[in-house]
């Protein structure tokens, strides 16, 4: 009985999924080569940014494929530091110069100079075709633990969840970093969704929190090599 059993085995056959995965491996090779044509024609993903008012002077360049490089002289130490760990985070070279009427205090330059990084991530990423999009980071420093994600949408919203007891790091006033962050995601147009998990220094909060962005905007400016146009059902992230 056991033997009459095993031989009546059912045998598949492999040929027809053998078929399948040669055809799926041509059309994946089809769409990998269409895709890196389209990579191959795309200009350097680079920008330059200036912006004059009556308070403050800034200019911006930026490259999303860089090294890490920053050159950063705005006037506010504090914010020079943050802004020199996000481009070496993020791999981005960034160049800002900044002058400001610190004489009256740091608010101005340090949103406005917000604003024309966030112009220039914008002016970079072009019509934002080919981009991961989405980009999620949390990050350590000693005791702070901070998370970033971000969507290149098109659309503009921040939630900013970094409570910071003290008012000031140094001479920096703590409350200006939702100010910075509020100016940069508005005008590079996405979600951004800060959250601060654990923290008792704000100087390690604040750096934590500038670190996981990099990270995030590192992962959502990433040319994905999958994709062709924009990564939207609607067909654009503008």
């Amino acid at each position: 009985m056991e033997a009459r059993n095993k031989s009546h085995a059912v045998s598949i056959s492999s040929k027809q999924p053998k078929r399948n995965s040669t055809t799926i491996s041509r059309v994946s090779a089809e769409a990998r080569a269409a895709v890196s044509a389209e990579a191959s024609q795309r200009p350097p993903r680079q920008a330059r940014v200036e912006r004059k008012t009556r308070e403050t002077s800034v200019a911006v360049t930026l490259a999303l494929d860089g090294s890490g490089r920053g050159e950063i002289h705005t006037g506010v130490p504090f914010l020079d530091h943050m802004l020199e760990s996000f481009a070496r985070h993020g791999f981005f070279d960034l160049v800002v110069e900044a002058s400001g009427d610190l004489h009256i205090d740091e608010h101005h330059t340090v949103e406005d100079v917000g604003i024309v990084m966030g112009r220039a991530f914008r002016q970079a990423l072009g019509d934002r075709s080919g981009i991961r999009r989405f980009g999620n980071a949390t990050v350590p420093l000693d005791e702070a633990l901070c998370s970033a994600v971000v969507d290149i949408s098109g659309r503009v919203y921040l939630a900013y969840n970094v409570p910071i007891k003290q008012e000031r790091v140094g001479k920096f006033q703590t409350v200006l970093v939702s100010d910075f962050m509020k100016a940069f995601s508005d005008e590079v147009g996405m979600n951004l969704h800060l959250n601060l998990h654990d923290g008792r220094n704000p100087h390690h909060i604040i750096e934590a929190v500038f670190k996981a962005l990099a990270r995030a905007m590192d992962q959502a400016t990433a040319v994905e090599p999958r994709v062709a146009g924009a990564l939207s059902t609607k067909g654009t992230l503008s």
